[in-house]
């Protein structure tokens, strides 16, 4: 199974200084959001399609789109970015469009969930990504193999 946690930080040096420490992002440093298996380079490139009217490949080539910002060459976790277009996206999106984009983005083939899941996670992430703009942060994810 891989962890996903998914945080706001004030800067790409402060995501990644989470890895200094076993475990992840440290809940009381950092907002933090734990959703498993839903990986931050190809299911969020996807939402962020959902989110914002594009293809996949658009959402992919956006600045900060899945951008590893840790060492390739690291064996047990790695920080990766979250594009700030989807962070602005989540964070602006109503209840309403949101629940809206719980079918498609549950109809994701990496992802194995109910749209009614799928609303519950998009409400969840709205809400980082919410509380990070009104704090003039960005958003990152901690995936651990």
């Amino acid at each position: 199974m891989v962890m996903c946690e998914y945080f706001s930080a004030v800067s790409d040096e402060a995501a990644v200084g989470v890895l200094d420490v076993p475990g992840g992002p440290d809940p009381s440093v950092f907002d933090v959001l734990s959703l498993k298996d839903i990986d931050p380079v190809v299911v969020m490139a996807r939402l962020e399609g959902i989110l914002t009217d594009c293809t996949y490949d658009e959402a992919r080539a956006r600045p900060r789109s899945g951008q590893l910002l840790s060492d390739p060459e690291a064996e047990a976790a790695f920080v990766i970015s979250v594009s700030d277009t989807l962070r602005d996206a989540l964070a602006t999106a109503s209840g309403q469009r949101l629940d809206l984009a719980a079918g498609p983005f549950a109809a994701v083939e990496e992802l194995r969930f109910t749209p009614t899941k799928m609303s519950e996670v998009l409400h969840r992430l709205s809400g980082l990504a919410r509380r990070a703009t009104a704090q003039n942060r960005r958003l990152y994810c901690w995936w651990a193999l």
